[in-house]
């Protein structure tokens, strides 16, 4: 956009909602959840730490997963804005966070409860509800919200 003393940089932001309603996968439990994910981490599962998001409606269906951040062999950064901007642009109303350990342990760091207690007031303040934030291995999962953690 061109105005008369300066240029004005467009933004935008894109959901493209193509898979129909009865199409899309139902989360009702964290295994639920977890298959979904799974998949999502194949490439990096004992490589290096990703996190994605899965976006979910009200009757718990499946808009669309993102992948927020791929790091290092010990760490990923998870942007709450980034997050946020997904959700409110998709209409979620609830989301999962997810990002993997490649060292094969289940434990949530420092940093992981830190990040989870900064999405979840996030959330709140726009109204989307934060079902959980499950830490992924190749052998298992651990889920905040099934260990009391949220």
């Amino acid at each position: 956009m061109k105005v008369d003393y300066f240029t004005i940089p467009e933004i935008t932001v894109s959901y493209k909602d193509n898979v129909r309603i009865s199409e899309r996968a139902t989360v009702k439990t964290t295994e639920d959840a977890a298959k979904i994910l799974s998949v999502a981490f194949e490439g990096c599962m004992e490589h290096h730490e990703e996190a994605y998001v899965l976006f979910l409606n009200k009757a718990r269906r499946v808009l669309g997963i993102s992948c927020i951040s791929k790091g290092g062999i010990s760490g990923t950064a998870m942007d709450i804005r980034i997050i946020l901007q997904a959700a409110l642009k998709s209409s979620a109303s609830c989301l999962l966070v997810s990002h993997n350990h490649p060292s094969g342990s289940l434990t949530p760091s420092s940093e992981d409860m830190a990040v989870t207690k900064s999405l979840q007031r996030g959330c709140e303040a726009v109204g989307i509800q934060m079902d959980d934030h499950i830490v992924m291995t190749s052998e298992g999962y651990m889920s905040f919200a099934d260990e009391g953690l949220l």
